[in-house]
């Protein structure tokens, strides 16, 4: 492991991963869905206010209405401006309930994307931030394209010919995520999830049982260290031991020193380059050799 002006992160050695692991991986992975999911964990407003300035949030997506389960607009990050993207949770009932606990309906994801595409035009980076259990299941949801929404913008993210970084700070669901998940650089906080479904899903999936989530997560490879190995994320920012909702400062300032290292990386890359990474990237995913 390599401390980067006060930022954990691991290097692509074996080694290291093997040491990073051994030190600091959480008793097991349900442990980890279970801090993911604490209700006082900071979301993407305690973000907004904690590491970037100058927010303006922009509404709708010309087509059908605006979404507050994803917002996003003009942000600055130290002095460089950005258009940030996230899913956009709460930390009460009332709150959960008005952003429909960050469950994004086809047009939040349209919001997202014509956003995408406004940042293309003004040649700045893109930062989304992933925390939802999932994309909106509901029958309106899918009446109106979710499947075809959330299809369009991976297809539209592998183009996009800007920087884009995407970070996992809670739960990352499904499609859900990936909607605004296709990165050139994908990090999560150490207690963040991210997985092709729920643990609760799959256990009642294989098993016919929920009260088997534990097993699922497990099995699934959920968590950030397993993730890591397997070369899906590319960068882990340290939590406290208990979690990110222990000192709000302390990760807001990991978070934002990742990300500024981040982004100066990738403005160092041509836009060819860049999309000929991402391309690489995705297209490595899932394979292996024995």
């Amino acid at each position: 492991m390599v401390v980067v002006t006060g930022v954990k992160v691991l290097e692509r050695t074996k080694k290291q991963k093997s040491s990073q692991n051994k030190k600091s991986k959480p008793v097991s992975a349900w442990d980890i869905v279970k801090v993911s999911r604490h209700p006082k964990r900071p979301i993407l407003q305690d973000y907004i206010q904690h590491v970037f300035t100058n927010f303006i949030e922009l509404h709708g997506d010309r087509a059908f209405g605006d979404d507050t389960a994803i917002i996003g607009g003009f942000a600055r990050i130290g002095s460089q401006k950005v258009m940030l993207i996230g899913h956009n949770k709460g930390k009460n009932t009332t709150e959960h309930i008005e952003r429909n606990f960050g469950m994004a309906k086809p047009e939040g994801y349209r919001k997202a994307l014509r956003l995408m595409k406004l940042a293309q035009r003004f040649n700045l980076p893109i930062i989304t931030i992933i925390d939802t259990p999932g994309a909106f299941p509901g029958l309106e949801a899918e009446e109106r394209g979710q499947a075809e929404s959330i299809a369009r913008n991976i297809t539209e993210m592998a183009n996009i010919e800007v920087p884009i970084i995407s970070l996992v700070i809670g739960e990352g669901g499904s499609g859900g995520a990936l909607g605004i998940g296709v990165g050139d650089r994908i990090l999560m906080l150490s207690n963040a999830i991210y997985s092709v479904i729920s643990p609760e899903g799959c256990a009642s999936i294989l098993w016919r049982d929920a009260k088997y989530a534990p097993d699922a997560a497990e099995a699934l490879k959920i968590t950030a260290h397993a993730l890591f190995e397997n070369d899906v994320i590319d960068e882990i920012i340290e939590e406290p031991a208990e979690g990110a909702h222990i000192d709000y400062d302390q990760i807001s300032a990991d978070v934002k020193r990742s990300l500024l290292r981040n982004l100066r990386t990738l403005s160092n890359i041509s836009v060819y380059e860049l999309l000929e990474q991402r391309f690489e990237k995705y297209a490595a995913m899932g394979k292996f050799a024995e």
